[in-house]
């Protein structure tokens, strides 16, 4: 896969026509994605669980709200954190995905990245796709591409971050944000 062709960085924003209950509204950040399938977090699906709770050592660095995030259906026991470090460099145990947003290595010790962290949000589990299956996915219109911004990765209300994004697209998905939650009340 070409350079060009890779989503890595972009975000899926479910359609309103995406079934499965897993990513209703889902907006999903694409860490990986390459001929062997594609790996992202879900943004906007906050559980209520404190980051402090889980990851003791990492909760004052946590972005607010300060909770762990359901990141995906996959791997619910593992963590993911991803943390916005502006600027060309960034600190050990970090590593750039896209832009100013990387992956942080949870097994660091967190007072080495306090400093550079722009924001810090925590991901239990996240979403993972087969060789060619997000592919299919996107054939069948269950996603729209859509760039990302380094502020979508610590959005403070994340309940509401499939309207914003599609809000500022400069496309008629802007139109998507208006559509309601449950369409047979319309």
């Amino acid at each position: 896969m070409t350079e060009v062709s890779s989503l890595t960085g972009r975000l899926l924003v479910a359609t309103p026509a995406l079934a499965d209950p897993n990513f209703d509204r889902a907006v999903v950040l694409l860490l990986d994605h390459d001929e062997e399938g594609s790996l992202g977090v879900v943004l906007n699906r906050p559980t209520p669980v404190d980051v402090g709770d889980i990851l003791e050592s990492w909760g004052d660095l946590a972005g607010d709200p300060g909770v762990v995030f359901q990141g995906g259906p996959v791997s619910l026991d593992s963590a993911l954190g991803l943390a916005v470090i502006p600027g060309d460099e960034g600190p050990l145990g970090w590593r750039r995905v896209h832009g100013a947003i990387g992956l942080v290595d949870l097994e660091t010790p967190p007072e080495l990245l306090a400093r550079a962290l722009g924001s810090l949000r925590i991901f239990a589990g996240y979403a993972g796709w087969g060789p060619g299956q997000l592919e299919n996915e996107l054939t069948e219109g269950a996603w729209y591409v859509v760039e990302s911004e380094p502020g979508d990765v610590s959005s403070p209300r994340p309940e509401s971050l499939w309207r914003a994004v599609l809000r500022r697209q400069r496309s008629e998905l802007a139109m998507v944000a208006t559509y309601p939650d449950d369409p047979s009340l319309n």
